[in-house]
């Protein structure tokens, strides 16, 4: 791989971060708001957005609470965005399933945090801004295990996705020319 082919997919991340839990708006949102708000958070590392029907359906699933008076608490776009990213390498029983797991072991703002920042270093080892992936410590719970597993897969889902893009749009002249 070609160094420019590095940097442009290294570049096609640099600005993303995942919200702190304090950060993502409590006024509560409405539905659309609340598909808006998530789409664009995730878009440097999601091409699909979130929609107020795939929202709809998570509520009626049970994977978050229904809305209060149509609007989403911090906490529901919180868990709406592990949700999001989530399936990108899991089965919805699965994301579930590790809702659930959360649900009875930290609380929702731990949780998240502790996903963000999980999520923002291990990004940063796949795609080469840092030398090495720190070790998780011995008394990590089975649940920071899993939820590690899930994000390495993740990162390397969202570094593969960011690639095919690059060599797709380095293809691409050629293509059109030889039409």
């Amino acid at each position: 791989m070609n160094p420019n082919t590095r940097e442009r997919i290294t570049a096609s991340i640099d600005a993303f971060c995942l919200p702190a839990y304090q950060e993502i708006p409590d006024v509560g949102l409405y539905l659309e708001q609340t598909a808006k708000y998530i789409t664009d958070c995730l878009s440097p590392v999601q091409d699909t957005p979130v929609t107020g029907s795939m929202i709809s359906n998570y509520v009626k699933k049970g994977l978050i609470a229904k809305p209060v008076r149509k609007q989403y608490s911090r906490e529901q776009i919180a868990q709406l965005m592990f949700i999001a990213v989530g399936k990108m390498v899991l089965s919805m029983d699965d994301v579930h399933l590790m809702l659930t797991v959360q649900r009875k072991t930290y609380p929702s703002r731990i949780a998240y945090d502790y996903f963000r920042t999980e999520l923002d270093c291990v990004l940063d080892y796949v795609f080469n801004r840092k030398d090495e992936l720190s070790a998780l410590d011995e008394s990590a719970t089975d649940q920071k295990v899993m939820l590690r597993n899930m994000i390495i897969a993740l990162a390397h889902k969202i570094y593969l996705d960011k690639l095919f893009t690059v060599i797709r749009e380095d293809l691409k002249p050629q293509n059109d020319s030889n039409e």
